[in-house]
């Protein structure tokens, strides 16, 4: 069986594999066995969210039917952000969670994805033991009718991760501050918009009812554009858009200017350290942060870690050396002493809160680092081959490294999620770094091109 997990669980348009009801239920099954073997426990126990997609109900019940057709126990909480399930599994003392989403992905896809019963991500050898599992026999003959699991629904987890995410900033009153939220009829559409509400805030709630098709569409984190107009337009303080399972922030200043998640973390690693808060006055980020952060960061005395693309690379990186401060660009920030995943609702917490206490505005505090011009480019692909074994591309890509030489760099690499290159380079002038960048998609596209 070819490789299902990418660098955020399995993800593919659904009722397509991998995201078919079939093999859910056989994933539940491949699941509870490698869990059991793992834990070395009789029974247990799992949580099981999703977002706001229709396809989640067939992998709800698929996953639920696997799991419970082995003996384990389901607790369902229904549409909640990934970093509820994360905290939730902890919550409930549960084995390991799951979350049925496709993140900031349109709404004819789906994906699933897991943690353990810390609330973290799982690494790659437990994700191929489960794809072995997989695609072996699983038998469920001792598992007979007084053994199966229970499924039960849990009325009172939204209350549970609103007071939890409220905590991270110890009820901090936000009176005073007129917030713009753009839920992307996603998963925190219920539960983000009381948040900032109990803690004061005056909040002007944007795409918070979610159809089953709508999620992410023309809205959330890849659209800032919403939140910026509604910004403008009620002279709000600070606009923040969530992606479709809340996992991640962008933000939009008072002047209706972008704050993405490298500006996002730049401000809060610098209060982090004047605090004391910053262990090992180090931060962790990936290679696709911007080098304007490293300048910042830099100047700052601030250690700079890299590691790979996804939030969970950047998780591992933080729980090895005990760093308190991590993310990427797209909005996926860590605060490891609150949170064991990327929680947009939380950041944004962090950041209203620093702006309370500080008394500065949001454009203020993310003047604290400049970002180089960058252009980012996907290309979709038919198949991935070694990108150093294509030679036209390497040759497009070893061109546009000597052009640019220490003022700018380039990084191509293949989503882990999506049939798709990724193109990205950064330079101090906008225009030749996107005829280099154009130079480089077009040898992809005669390569692999979909």
């Amino acid at each position: 069986m070819r490789r299902l997990f990418g660098t955020d669980g399995i993800r593919g348009k659904s009722n397509t594999p991998p995201m078919t009801a079939e093999i859910a239920l056989r994933l539940g099954q491949a699941v509870a066995v490698v869990f059991r073997k793992r834990l070395d426990k009789g029974k247990i126990t799992a949580v099981i969210g999703k977002d706001t997609r229709k396809s989640g109900y067939i992998f709800e019940y698929a996953l639920t039917s696997g799991l419970c057709s082995m003996g384990v126990d389901v607790y369902l909480v229904g549409p909640m952000p990934t970093p509820a399930i994360s905290h939730l599994t902890k919550s409930f003392a549960a084995d390991f969670g799951i979350v049925i989403s496709a993140s900031h992905n349109p709404a004819s896809d789906n994906g699933i994805k897991f943690f353990d019963c810390d609330g973290f991500k799982l690494p790659d050898d437990v994700e191929e033991e489960i794809e072995r599992m997989l695609g072996s026999a699983i038998d469920t003959s001792a598992v007979n009718g007084t053994h199966v699991g229970k499924a039960f629904r849990i009325d009172d987890a939204a209350g549970r991760y609103i007071e939890y995410t409220k905590n991270s900033i110890k009820n901090m009153s936000l009176s005073g501050l007129k917030v713009v939220l753009d839920c992307a009829n996603g998963a925190a559409y219920k539960v983000a918009p009381p948040i900032f509400r109990e803690l004061g805030a005056e909040v002007i709630v944007l795409n918070n009812r979610p159809d089953g098709t709508n999620i992410n569409d023309g809205c959330g984190s890849m659209h800032p554009e919403v939140i910026k107009s509604a910004v403008l337009s009620n002279n709000a303080d600070i606009g923040i858009a969530l992606d479709g399972d809340a996992d991640r922030v962008i933000m939009v200043d008072e002047k209706g200017q972008d704050v993405d998640g490298d500006h996002i973390i730049a401000m809060c690693a610098l209060d982090m350290k004047r605090r004391g808060k910053l262990a090992k006055d180090s931060v962790v980020v990936t290679v696709m942060t911007n080098i304007g952060f490293d300048i910042a960061m830099r100047k700052a005395g601030i250690n700079v870690v890299k590691a790979q693309v996804g939030d969970r690379y950047v998780v591992e990186e933080m729980k090895e050396n005990s760093y308190t401060l991590g993310g990427e660009q797209s909005g996926h920030i860590i605060f490891f002493s609150r949170s064991t995943t990327g929680d947009g609702t939380l950041s944004a917490l962090q950041v209203l809160a620093l702006m309370k206490y500080s008394g500065k505005k949001l454009s203020e505090l993310a003047k604290c680092m400049t970002s180089y011009p960058q252009v980012l480019k996907n290309v979709k692909v038919r198949q991935k081959r070694p990108i150093e074994k294509m030679l036209s591309v390497a040759q497009a890509i070893a061109k546009a490294e000597k052009q640019l030489g220490a003022d700018g760099r380039v990084l191509v690499r293949y989503s882990g999620t999506e049939d798709k290159c990724r193109v990205m380079i950064e330079g101090k002038d906008a225009k030749e770094i996107d005829a280099l960048a154009d130079s480089i998609v077009d040898k992809i596209k005669a390569e692999i091109g979909e």
